[in-house]
């Protein structure tokens, strides 16, 4: 089994910079895509950015340019640096990590979300 635990969300006025991180543990063979999703009340969980075991990245056009995802394979932790932040960008953001655990292949993992506030 695989755990996922965020930390790093909180109060900020806009204009300000959050990271947060999403640290996995437990049976991790490979961390083969690491992605940041978030959610406001009434609407649909949206993606903010992935990146994947090959490096490859996307963002959502919204935070492209404010935000960078980025991981640390030696830790099993995804990273998301957000600046630039914006009322707009309020909303409980959760990682989303496909793990390989062993040979029945990777399994999909969901954090516990952390709430971001952009407010003066």
């Amino acid at each position: 089994q695989v755990q996922l635990v965020e930390s790093g969300g909180g109060l900020v006025q806009p204009g300000g910079s959050l990271r947060l991180s999403c640290a996995a543990s437990g049976r991790i063979f490979s961390i083969e895509t690491g992605g940041w999703y978030r959610q406001v009340p009434g609407k649909q969980r949206e993606l903010v950015a992935t990146l994947t075991g090959s490096s490859l990245i996307r963002y959502a056009d919204s935070v492209k340019g404010r935000f960078t995802i980025s991981r640390d394979n030696a830790k099993n932790t995804f990273y998301l640096q957000m600046t630039g932040l914006k009322p707009e960008d309020t909303a409980v953001y959760y990682c989303n990590l496909v793990v390989v655990s062993g040979p029945g292949g990777p399994n999909n993992y969901w954090g516990q979300g952390t709430q971001v506030t952009v407010s003066s």
